[in-house]
């Protein structure tokens, strides 16, 4: 779902910003100086560092010192659980966003997200639909680590779905805002098994919910660092090749059969039914050439690209997803 945004608030909801650190000193500062420069004033930011040994705690017990931000040191629990545990200790909120530790949000980053979700809200408030798990994301460009622009990013041609949410993450922590009703969800089923906490949230609202792409607006600096094993920022050539060997020489996708399993084990019985039909297919754990088949030529798409969804079908095909 695509939208323009546009609503006068009366009231300002409150937003919880929820950021996970882990040897961040050398970007931390600039990452909550460009929160707390937010044009939008309702928010509050939920720290917890995951174990650094660096000075990253340090830092943070100096910004703490204000108000909007709350900080927990914790012991090192790896970075999706321990954003899931900021979302079970945070307070409530209308509205939460995930935050990484080395980007710059521009200034009307919440303002905009903010916008857009209220604007949702008021139009299904006196329907079913209005108490649904609900997911804001935005464009984004890459810098690089000295946040020297290089280029914007990726355009999600085909949008979210739910079938996308299955094989694919469009929805990226650092530009993604989702209401309360998404953590209920999440907070009463805290998985065992996921690729991570953004694209948890993104299969969640793409299941239950809505998915709301603000692809006009970008409203994070993405720094591309050097040591980055991510997709990010490669030209066409290269991403090809990063891709072929992902898909067919490393073991990633055991990541997100594992991450299908778990969805499918909590959430199954929820689903309506054509999607609860797609479940079921995609969380098979046995391999049959039937079903193989079934996979390969299912008539929806999964990626957002040709190329990346030809080599998802061999994938089908062959036993590997």
């Amino acid at each position: 779902m695509e939208l323009e945004c546009g609503y006068e608030q009366k009231r300002k909801p409150e937003v919880a910003i929820l950021l996970s650190t882990y040897n961040g000193q050398k970007y931390i500062r600039e990452q909550i100086d460009s929160i707390l420069g937010q044009t939008y004033p309702g928010i509050r930011i939920y720290v917890r560092d995951d174990g650094s040994t660096d000075d990253t705690a340090d830092i943070l017990n100096v910004y703490a010192k204000d108000r909007k931000i709350v900080f927990f040191k914790g012991e090192n629990i790896g970075y999706i659980n321990s954003y899931f545990k900021l979302l079970k200790e945070c307070g409530k909120a209308d509205y939460y966003a995930w935050c990484d530790q080395d980007d710059i949000w521009v200034p009307k980053k919440m303002e905009r997200a903010v916008d857009c979700l209220e604007l949702d809200r008021r139009n299904y408030q006196d329907t079913i639909d209005g108490h649904k798990p609900v997911l804001y994301f935005s464009s984004y460009d890459f810098y690089d680590e000295e946040m020297h622009f290089q280029k914007h990013g990726l355009v999600h041609k085909r949008g979210p779905s739910f079938s996308n949410s299955l094989m694919d993450c469009i929805t990226l922590g650092f530009n993604s805002v989702f209401n309360h009703n998404t953590r209920m969800y999440m907070e009463e089923n805290i998985p065992e098994h996921s690729c991570g906490h953004d694209w948890w949230t993104y299969m969640i609202c793409a299941a239950f919910g809505r998915v709301l792409y603000d692809r006009e607006f970008s409203s994070v600096k993405y720094r591309r660092l050097a040591e980055s094993v991510s997709p990010g920022g490669k030209n066409f050539l290269a991403l090809q090749i990063w891709r072929f060997k992902k898909f067919f020489i490393n073991d990633y996708f055991r990541e997100i059969r594992e991450q299908l399993y778990e969805f499918s084990k909590i959430y199954e019985r929820q689903l309506n039914d054509e999607n609860k039909r797609v479940m079921r297919l995609f969380s098979k754990k046995k391999y049959s050439v039937v079903w193989a088949l079934r996979k390969t030529f299912y008539p929806i798409w999964f990626r957002q690209g040709l190329t990346e969804e030809i080599m998802v079908r061999i994938l089908f095909l062959t036993g590997r997803l």
